[in-house]
Formats: structure tokens, C-alpha cells, sequence
């Protein structure tokens, strides 16, 4: 098996699979409708954004700190404090140097009968606080301990509570199927709101309802832009190109990412679902003979979706076939499917963190660190994304 091959670029963390075989001798290229791409250095170490460090940062133009100067003013004295939480500290990380910022200090830990113990070991007096914790696996305890997060920074008078949370717990629990389901996205959104948090900060939900879950203000980013300036590295030929749908709820995720994508023709995978986390795909609608597929979906589970895509794209001719999402849960048996060798590349973001012991040759890991910096300095100073070169962020 290949070693894997790591980029770095400020923000862009990738780990990528050496041997892809798309042709650099098309004549078109794929371009997406994004301000620029991004910039790769060679092959080497990941890398960490530094902004106010001796490392030259390269970042896309879009989210360079030269663009948001008038935004961060004052940073030595700001009253905006970054904390993190124990499930992804390398993206609260990342994210606070984008911004040039510390991460607060806060102690969590466990007792032994597994009760959540939170302590900040700064004051957040007056100060509007940000909380890094996706309610990734273990679902229950991150979640838990988000909740105790933004009970201590109530009871430390904060002046405002933002819960950034780049994966959404139990967000696929947005409706009742069935009779006597619970509808689960309601409950957590209820017990955010209750603990005391004025806002939510959220990549890439699961379904658009459930936003309206929250009695308070909740912003969504998505990590399209990130993985369109990835794409758009690749000299893909358009004429080449189909953005596949894994299911039918996925439409017009895959619309506007196809619009984006030099506005890529559409196919859809027909599947029905037979319990939960088992998939059965049924037919395609849509030409993908002799073409390179990209499968786009908000997250990947244990994969059977995605896999058995694969399988009926290959068995209908498809050339290459690419699975993109945001969010990498990957449940087992979700790696050994992943790897089997129908897809030619799997592209996620880092807003769930991986083991490394899950990485394989056809994953590719990029970065939301610096989106999600972004977005959070706009919110400090009440400014919106609607104008160029920020309408691409997808922050209102």
C-alpha cells in the first residue's frame, strides 16, 4: 500500500491519494465559482496557519487576513475568547490561529463515575465567548459536555454565547417517520438553547428545518467552497464531468454544487432504505457512461450509500467516480468500504476528527478552519457575508 502524501497550505490540511489518474492533457478545465483557488505547496508535513507568527501564510484570496483587515482591529484587546472543547481541539485550534487569537484556557475532566467537570482558568466577563465542540462520536458525551461548557460561561457572566458546532449531533432526526418517534434534533436544540447559548454556529446541516429548531439565532456555513477550490485544482475536463446525488433528499445539495462545478450535468441515485444505516440502491436517472462521477453528500456514515453509488456508477459506465462530503463520521464498516477500490477519491473536511488509524490511500482531508474563523469574525462585528468576496461562504 502507497504511503500517503500529506499538502499543506495555510489553512488546508489535506491527505490525498497519490495515484489519482485524471489526465492533465484535457483541453478544458474545470473551474468553479469560487474567488480563486487554492494555492498547494510541495509535498511535505501538514502545516498550521500562523497569522501573526514568522510563517508566510498562503491562503486563498477569499479568506485572506489582508481581506478582512478593517474586521480585526484591536485584536490584542478584543473582548472575543475562543474556547475548545475536548472533541476536535486541532480544528479550535486551527481556527484560532487563522484569527490570530489564543485559545481560552478551561479545564474539563472526567470523574471516575464519568461525570463532565468543567472550570474556565480566565475570566469571560463582558466578553462574547465562542465554544468549539462538534456533538461528533461519542454523540452523548460531547454533547454533555458542551451543555456544562455554556452553563460555566453563563454563570461566568458572558455577555454572549456562541456554540460553534461543526457537526450537528442527531440532526438526521429531524421528523417523524414512523408513529411514536422522537424527533431528537428538537430536543437538542432545546437543551442548547436552555443551557444559556445566544447563538449557534453550524457547517453544513443535515436538513435546512432544522434551523428552525432554535428559538435563538443559528448561522449555517457550508464546506462547499473548500471542496470546489480542491476540485478546481484538478484539470478535470468538463465535457467530462457529472455531480451525482447518493439519494433523492440530496437534490438540491447536488444542484448547487453541479452550478458551481462549470455547471455540471446531474444524475440521481435511486435508493430506499430498508432500516436504519442500510441502504438498497434501486436504479440512476442520468447519463454517466465515460464519465468522471462526483458523488456529493453532507456526510458519510458507515458508507453504504455511498459505496453501493459507486458500484451502480461503474456498473453504468462511469470512468473514475469521487465521493465528496463534509462530514466524515464514518462508522464501521465505513473504512473497509471506503477502501475497497470503487472510488477513486473520498474528500471530507475535518469538522469530525479522524484517527489515524482510519486514514487510508483515498481519503483527502481538507480544512474549515479558516471558514469558520471567518464566519465568526463577521458575527463579532455584525457584518454580513452578502458581497463579494464573501458571498461564496454562504454566511447571511
Amino acid at each position: 500500500m502507497a504511503s500517503p502524501v500529506f499538502y499543506g497550505s495555510g489553512g488546508l490540511l489535506t491527505y490525498s491519494n497519490p495515484h489519482s489518474s485524471i489526465s492533465s492533457k484535457n483541453q478544458f478545465v474545470t473551474r468553479c465559482n469560487v474567488a480563486e483557488p487554492l494555492k498547494f505547496k510541495d509535498n511535505g508535513k501538514p502545516s498550521v496557519p500562523v497569522i501573526n507568527g514568522e510563517r508566510t501564510v498562503l491562503l486563498p484570496r477569499f479568506l485572506s487576513p489582508n481581506q478582512s483587515q478593517g474586521l480585526q482591529t484591536q485584536k490584542n484587546g478584543t473582548r472575543l475568547k475562543i474556547f475548545s472543547g475536548t472533541a476536535n481541539p486541532l480544528l479550535s485550534q486551527e481556527i484560532a490561529c487563522y484569527m490570530g487569537l489564543e485559545l481560552g484556557k478551561v479545564k474539563i475532566k472526567r470523574f471516575a463515575d464519568g461525570e463532565i467537570y468543567v472550570q474556565l482558568e480566565e475570566s469571560v466577563r463582558g466578553c462574547d465567548v465562542y465554544l468549539v465542540q462538534p456533538t461528533c462520536p461519542p454523540a452523548n458525551e460531547n454533547l454533555m459536555e458542551l451543555l456544562i461548557m455554556i452553563d460555566a460561561c453563563r454563570r461566568a457572566s458572558a455577555k454572549n454565547i456562541t456554540a460553534v458546532i461543526p457537526y450537528f449531533g442527531y440532526a438526521r432526526a429531524d421528523r417523524k417517520t414512523q408513529g411514536r418517534e422522537s424527533i431528537a434534533a428538537k430536543l437538542v436544540a432545546n437543551l442548547i438553547t436552555e443551557a444559556g447559548a445566544d447563538r449557534v454556529l453550524a457547517c453544513d446541516l443535515h436538513s435546512g428545518q432544522s434551523m428552525g429548531y432554535f428559538d435563538i439565532p443559528v448561522d449555517q456555513v457550508h464546506g462547499q467552497p473548500v471542496i470546489l477550490d480542491y476540485l478546481a485544482s484538478k484539470t478535470i475536463c468538463s465535457d467530462d464531468l457529472v455531480v451525482v446525488s447518493p439519494d433523492v433528499g440530496g437534490v438540491a445539495r447536488a444542484r448547487a454544487f453541479a452550478k458551481k462545478l462549470s455547471d455540471a450535468p446531474l444524475a440521481i441515485v435511486d435508493k430506499r432504505r430498508q432500516g436504519h444505516n442500510v441502504a438498497e440502491v434501486m436504479n440512476l436517472i442520468g447519463d454517466v457512461r465515460g464519465k468522471v462521477a462526483v458523488m456529493v453528500d453532507d456526510m458519510i456514515d458507515t458508507a453504504g450509500t455511498i459505496v453501493k453509488g459507486a458500484a451502480l456508477l461503474h456498473q453504468e459506465g462511469a470512468r473514475e467516480v469521487y465521493a465528496c462530503c463534509t462530514h466524515a463520521v464514518f462508522s464501521p464498516p465505513a473504512i473497509e468500504r471506503l477502501s475497497s477500490g470503487l472510488l477513486q477519491e473520498v474528500i471530507v473536511t475535518n469538522t469530525i476528527p479522524l484517527a489515524e488509524q482510519n486514514y487510508f490511500p483515498q481519503l483527502t482531508v481538507l480544512s474549515v478552519a479558516n471558514l469558520l474563523g471567518e464566519t465568526i469574525w463577521r458575527i463579532h462585528d455584525d457584518c454580513a457575508g452578502g458581497f463579494e468576496p464573501y458571498a461564496s461562504l454562504g454566511i447571511d
